[in-house]
C-alpha cells in the first residue's frame, strides 16, 4: 500500500496496553450518538486514524457482537482491547467504555428525583419527551434503511411488528424465529440474506494495519477448551459471588435481588440493541416489578440519550430510581439507595458481555466470512426494525395521551414531535442539538406561561 506520493504507508508500531488504556477512557468520554456513532467513532479512529485493526477483522468482529445480546458497541471495543492486549486489554476497553456513562447518569438522576418537580425541569423534560419518541422513529428508519433490502427481510420485519403489537410474543422468542429462520434461509437462498452482514464497504484501505488481514491470530486469542472452561468458571463464579452477596444481606424478595436476577435476563435473552431491549425492560421494570413509572421510563431514556456510553446504560438511570423509590436502605439514605442499585444493576447487565466475548472471541477468530454466521444476523435486524417501531408506538401513546386515550390530546408535544421529526430526516440534526433545542421549547411552553400576569 502506498500514499497519495507514492511511498509505502509503513505499518503502525505496536501499541503498549497503558496507550490503548488512554484511548479507550478518551472513548468513553466521547462515544455519542448511540451503537452507530459508537461504531463510527471507533472505525474512524481505529480502522482509518490510527491503523490498529483492518477493516475486514473489524467488521467481523462487530458481526459477532450483534449477533449477541447486549450492547454490540461497548462489546466491539471488549474484542478488540481483547485482541491487541489479552483478556485485561479487553477488561479496560470494555469498562472504560461504561464508566463514564454510569457517573454521569447517576448525577443526572439524582438531580432528577430531587429537583424534578422544579417547574425549569419539568419543562425540560416535557421539551425532551417528543424529541424522544422522534428518535425511536428514526432509529427505526435508520436500521430499516440499512437491512430491508428485499420483500423478504420486510416480511420478517412486519412479522415481527405483528408477533410483538397484535400477539404479545416474548422479544426473546421473535429474535430466536428470526435466527431460525436466517440460518434456514442462508443456506437455501443465501441472496436474500447475504446484504445484512456488513456495516460499510470493505473496498476501501488506509494502509496496513497493526492486526491486518493477513495477520495471525495471537496465542491468546487461540482456542482451547481449559480457557474456554476457565473463562466460563469465572464468570460464572463472580455472578454467582455477587448474587449470593445480594441475597444474604437483602434476602432473595429483597430489591435489589430482584434487580440482580432480572437484568441478568434482560442482558442474557434481549437482542438488538438498546431500543430493542427496551420493551422486555419497560415490561418488567415498571408493570411487573413497579420500580418506576411509564414516565419516568421515556425521561430516563432522555437522560440516557444525552450521555456517552451504550445506550442501554439507561438501566441504571432504572435502577437508581428503584433504589430511591423503594428506600433500599430506609428514608434517609435515598441517595445511597440509588447509586448502590444503579452499580448493582449495570454489573449485573454488563458482566455477560465480558464472558461473551472473552469466551466467544477465540471462536469467531476462526470464521472470517462465514456467511452462516452472518445470515441469522440479518434476519434478527429486520425483526429488529419491527420492534422498534412498536416502541416508537408506546413512547407516542404515553406522549401525546399523557391522561391515556381518554384525556386530551397534547397538541404542545404533537408539534414538537413533528418538528423534531424534520430536524433529523430531513436535516439531519444532531442528537445533543435538538435535544438542547427541544428542551428550551419545552421550558418556553410550560414555565413561562406561569411567569406572566
Amino acid at each position: 500500500m502506498r500514499n497519495s506520493e507514492g511511498s509505502p504507508v509503513a505499518r503502525p508500531r505496536s501499541i503498549s496496553f497503558w496507550e490503548a488504556f488512554r484511548f479507550w477512557l478518551k472513548l468513553g468520554f466521547v462515544s455519542f450518538g448511540g451503537p452507530a456513532g459508537q461504531i463510527a467513532i471507533m472505525h474512524t479512529e481505529l480502522v482509518e486514524r490510527r491503523r490498529w485493526i483492518s477493516e475486514k477483522r473489524f467488521l467481523h468482529a462487530l458481526n459477532y457482537c450483534m449477533l449477541l445480546p447486549g450492547p454490540e458497541a461497548q462489546q466491539l471495543a471488549t474484542y478488540i482491547g481483547w485482541l491487541m492486549h489479552r483478556t485485561w486489554g479487553g477488561i479496560a476497553a470494555g469498562a472504560l467504555f461504561v464508566l463514564p456513562s454510569l457517573f454521569i447518569l447517576v448525577a443526572l438522576s439524582w438531580i432528577y428525583l430531587a429537583y424534578g418537580s422544579l417547574p425549569v425541569v419539568a419543562g425540560i423534560f416535557y421539551g425532551i419527551k417528543p424529541a424522544v419518541t422522534a428518535l425511536v422513529v428514526h432509529a427505526a428508519h435508520r436500521i430499516g434503511s440499512r437491512a430491508l433490502k428485499n420483500g423478504w427481510l420486510w416480511g420478517i420485519a412486519a412479522a415481527a411488528f405483528v408477533a410483538i403489537f397484535a400477539l404479545g410474543l416474548p422479544f426473546p422468542l421473535i429474535v430466536l424465529l428470526a435466527a431460525l429462520v436466517g440460518h434456514v434461509g442462508g443456506r437455501l437462498a443465501p441472496q436474500v440474506f447475504v446484504v445484512g452482514g456488513g456495516h460499510g464497504s470493505a473496498g476501501q484501505a488506509w494502509g496496513p494495519a497493526l492486526i491486518d488481514d493477513d495477520t495471525p491470530t495471537p496465542r491468546h486469542a487461540l482456542f482451547t477448551r481449559k480457557r474456554l472452561a476457565g473463562v466460563l468458571a469465572v464468570g460464572l463464579g463472580l455472578w454467582l459471588l455477587a448474587m449470593a452477596v445480594l441475597v444474604a444481606l437483602h434476602g432473595i424478595d429483597g430489591t435489589l435481588s430482584r434487580m440482580g436476577w432480572f437484568f441478568t435476563k434482560a442482558a442474557l435473552l434481549t437482542f438488538g440493541g438498546a431500543y430493542a431491549v427496551l420493551p422486555y425492560v419497560y415490561q418488567g421494570a415498571v408493570e411487573q416489578h413497579h420500580w418506576l413509572t411509564g414516565p419516568q421510563m421515556i425521561d430516563g431514556l432522555a437522560l440516557g440519550e444525552t450521555t456517552p456510553g451504550p445506550l442501554i446504560m439507561v438501566v441504571a438511570f432504572v435502577g437508581f430510581v428503584g433504589g430511591w423509590t423503594q428506600q433500599v436502605f430506609g428514608p434517609d439514605a435515598l441517595v445511597t439507595a440509588g447509586v448502590v442499585a444503579a452499580s448493582v444493576v449495570t454489573f449485573f447487565t454488563f458482566l455477560p458481555s465480558f464472558v461473551f466475548i472473552l469466551a466467544g472471541g477465540p471462536l469467531i477468530e476462526s470464521t472470517h466470512g462465514q456467511l452462516k454466521f452472518t445470515a441469522p444476523l440479518t434476519a434478527i435486524t429486520a425483526a429488529v426494525v419491527g420492534v422498534i417501531l412498536n416502541l416508537a408506538m408506546f413512547f407516542a401513546y404515553h406522549v401525546l395521551w399523557p391522561q391515556g386515550l381518554a384525556g386530551r390530546f397534547d397538541w404542545a408535544s404533537a408539534t414538537i414531535a413533528l418538528g423534531a421529526g424534520v430536524a433529523l430526516f430531513r436535516f439531519k440534526t444532531g442528537v445533543m442539538s435538538l435535544l438542547a433545542v427541544c428542551a428550551v421549547i419545552g421550558l418556553c411552553v410550560t414555565w413561562l406561561p406561569l411567569q406572566l400576569p
